[in-house]
């Protein structure tokens, strides 16, 4: 049976979607692509029609991971216009963020993943991160006339602490990281 067009991109963007989410939990490479179709409930043999290999789809994924971050960070921001930084801190260096593997940060999830795959997953990532990077420049604006480098020591601090409490099992132990990252994050821009 002949699919549509809008049917096509619709699965598409489905496969994108899940392959997103899919890609965070287990790696690029700890699943594969008879997995992530089922997932999106679509057979192998569409993936070729829709895909040029599985490092187009990880670049697609990825690109829509960090959009799905930058969403988040949006709205956290809107939610606490007074203290958009404060907003952000709370939410990503929090215990429920770092159990959100599918849906959590794709650079905490994927980033050691991502320096080993190729250009077009590399610059979805580097394009995420220059995004998140322009955000905090923006949050700590008025506090500094240099919120490049804060910014680059706020968005470093916060990854390499929901990266490591999600590697410890005791949970007091990842807690620690992200409560002394938060602290560090507050420090920077009063600094």
């Amino acid at each position: 049976m002949r699919v549509s067009r809008i049917q096509a991109e619709q699965n598409r963007q489905t496969v994108i979607d899940v392959a997103s989410r899919l890609f965070r939990e287990h790696g690029f490479d700890g699943i594969g692509l008879k997995d992530l179709m089922k997932g999106a409930g679509l057979t192998q043999g569409a993936f070729y029609k829709q895909f040029a290999s599985k490092e187009d789809l990880a670049a697609q994924a990825s690109k829509r991971a960090m959009d799905s971050a930058a969403d988040r960070w949006a709205a956290a921001t809107t939610a606490n216009p007074g203290d958009p930084l404060g907003a952000v801190a709370a939410f990503y260096l929090s215990m429920d963020h770092r159990e959100e593997r599918m849906d959590g940060c794709p650079v905490a999830a994927l980033g050691s993943d991502a320096a080993r795959q190729g250009t077009d997953v590399k610059a979805s990532f580097e394009a995420g991160i220059r995004e998140h990077l322009e955000i905090i420049g923006r949050m700590i604006a008025a506090t500094d006339g240099e919120p490049n480098s804060k910014a680059m020591a706020i968005l470093s601090t916060m990854v390499g602490a929901l990266m490591i409490s999600r590697v410890v099992n005791d949970p007091h132990l990842a807690q620690a990281f992200l409560d002394s990252a938060t602290e560090r994050v507050r420090d920077a821009v009063t600094a």
